[in-house]
C-alpha cells in the first residue's frame, strides 16, 4: 500500500456516492467501497453468460485440439478455465491439455498466467500491458507464418486482433468460453445515467470495455448522450469522475473525450485506492466561516461534525462558493455551474434553502450588486 493510501481516513468514501457498473465480480467491489464508508449504486451493464450452445464450445475444442495449434493465446483467466470446464465436461479434457502443451502458450497478463498454469502448463510470453493488441504484437513478432494459431476470445470477438493474425501469415482458430450479454437488472442502468447527469454520484467505476460501451450506448438511445458526456468530461466542482481499472477498459471512454483515472496496476484494489486517493485530495471542501467549520464530502455537507441534510441545487451552490475560497462570485458565475439554477428567481431560491439549511444563515453573505460569498 503506498505512503498516500495509509495516511488516508479510516473511511476515505465516507459522504461520496459511486456508480458500479460491473457485473462480475461486482459483489467483493461495492463491498470494499461500502466498507470505506461509500454508498454504492449498482447498475451492471454487461454480465459474463456461458456460450448458450454447449455444442458451438466442444465443436471447437474439438477443432483445436484436431489442428494441434503451434501457438495457442490465452486472453482472460476466466476464459481459460471455463474452457477447460467445459471440455472436462464432454469428455475432452485430457485431449485439450495435451494439445496445449504441445504449444506455445502466450497469455493477456497475470491472471490468465495463473489459470493456465492451474491447468498445469507454461507460457512461453505475456503482455507488456495486458492488452490484446500488444498480446498480439509479441506473437506476430516472434513468428506466426505458416502456423496455426488458436485464439481465446474474451467475450466478443477481437476482429482487428485475428486480422493482424491472418494478415501475418497464420491460420486462425477461435474459441469463445463465454460472451457478454445485458444485463436487464430493471431500469437501474437508467438509473446510473440520471444519477451522473443530476450529479449526484461522485465517481463512476468501468471494469471492462464492454460495460463502457454498454452504458454509452444506453445514455444514446435514452436521448440523454449529451448531458451524460457533459457531466464526465467537466471539471472542478460538480463533476463526476469516471474510473477504469485499465487501459483496455479506458479505451472507449477516452474516445469519447472523457479521460478516466486508471491505476498504474490494473487491478481492482489499485482502483479502490486510486478512487481513494482522488477523492480525498480533489472531492473534499473545507471552510471556516464565522466561527465553523464547513466540510463537503461528495454528496454530504457537515457543519462542525454535524451532518447537515442539503438538495443537490444549494448543495452545488454551497461547493462553488467554497471553491472561490472566500471570493466573490456574480449571479452569472453561479449559473454557469453544472446543474446551478440559471434564472435569477431560482437562484436567490437555492441561497435561502441553503442559508436555511446552516446552522448560522449569515455564513453566505449577499455583495451588493455583486454577488454572494461565504463570509
Amino acid at each position: 500500500m503506498s505512503e498516500t493510501a495509509e495516511n488516508l481516513p479510516a473511511a476515505p468514501l465516507r459522504g461520496f456516492r459511486i456508480g458500479v457498473t460491473a457485473h462480475r465480480r461486482a459483489g467483493d467491489l461495492i463491498e470494499a467501497l461500502e466498507r470505506r464508508g461509500a454508498q454504492v449504486l449498482h447498475a451492471p451493464a454487461l454480465k459474463i453468460a456461458p456460450m448458450e450452445d454447449e455444442q458451438v464450445l466442444h465443436a471447437e475444442t474439438a477443432d483445436v485440439v484436431a489442428a494441434a495449434p503451434d501457438i495457442v493465446m490465452v486472453t482472460t483467466a476466466y476464459g481459460m478455465r471455463r474452457w477447460c470446464e467445459s471440455a472436462d465436461a464432454a469428455g475432452q479434457g485430457e485431449q485439450l491439455l495435451a494439445a496445449l502443451a504441445n504449444a506455445a502458450i502466450y497469455v493477456r497478463g497475470p491472471k490468465a498466467r495463473g489459470a493456465v498454469r492451474a491447468a498445469g502448463l507454461d507460457d512461453v510470453g505475456i503482455s507488456a500491458d495486458e492488452t490484446t493488441a500488444t498480446l498480439t504484437s509479441l506473437v506476430i513478432a516472434d513468428g506466426v507464418r505458416g502456423k496455426t494459431v488458436a485464439v481465446q476470445v474474451h467475450g466478443f470477438t477481437d476482429v482487428a486482433a485475428l486480422d493482424r493474425l491472418r494478415a501475418a501469415g497464420a491460420t486462425v482458430l477461435t474459441v469463445t468460453p463465454y460472451r457478454w450479454v445485458s444485463a436487464e437488472e430493471g431500469n437501474r442502468l437508467g438509473q446510473l445515467i440520471d444519477g451522473v447527469i443530476n450529479r449526484e454520484l461522485d465517481v463512476v467505476t468501468f471494469t471492462s470495455a464492454p460495460a463502457v460501451d454498454a452504458v454509452l450506448s444506453t445514455a444514446a438511445q435514452l436521448g440523454r448522450s449529451e448531458d451524460f458526456l457533459a457531466a464526465l468530461r467537466g471539471t472542478g466542482p460538480g463533476t463526476v469522475v469516471s474510473a477504469a481499472v485499465g487501459p483496455v477498459t479506458a479505451a472507449p471512454l477516452l474516445q469519447a473525450g472523457i479521460t478516466p483515472l486508471v491505476p498504474e496496476r490494473f487491478r481492482m484494489g489499485a482502483l479502490i485506492r486510486l478512487v481513494c486517493e482522488h477523492l480525498e485530495q480533489t472531492g473534499v471542501l473545507r471552510a471556516e466561516s464565522r466561527g465553523s467549520t464547513l466540510e463537503v464530502r461528495g454528496q454530504s455537507l457537515s457543519v462542525d461534525g454535524q451532518p447537515v441534510q442539503l438538495a443537490p441545487a444549494p448543495l452545488q451552490l454551497l461547493k462553488l462558493l467554497m471553491a472561490a475560497g472566500g471570493g466573490v462570485l456574480s449571479h452569472a458565475e453561479l449559473a454557469s455551474g453544472p446543474d446551478a439554477p440559471d434564472a435569477d428567481h431560482a437562484l436567490h431560491m437555492a441561497v435561502s434553502r441553503l442559508r436555511a439549511a446552516l446552522p448560522d444563515p449569515s455564513i453566505v453573505e449577499t455583495v451588493v450588486k455583486r454577488g454572494y460569498r461565504l463570509r
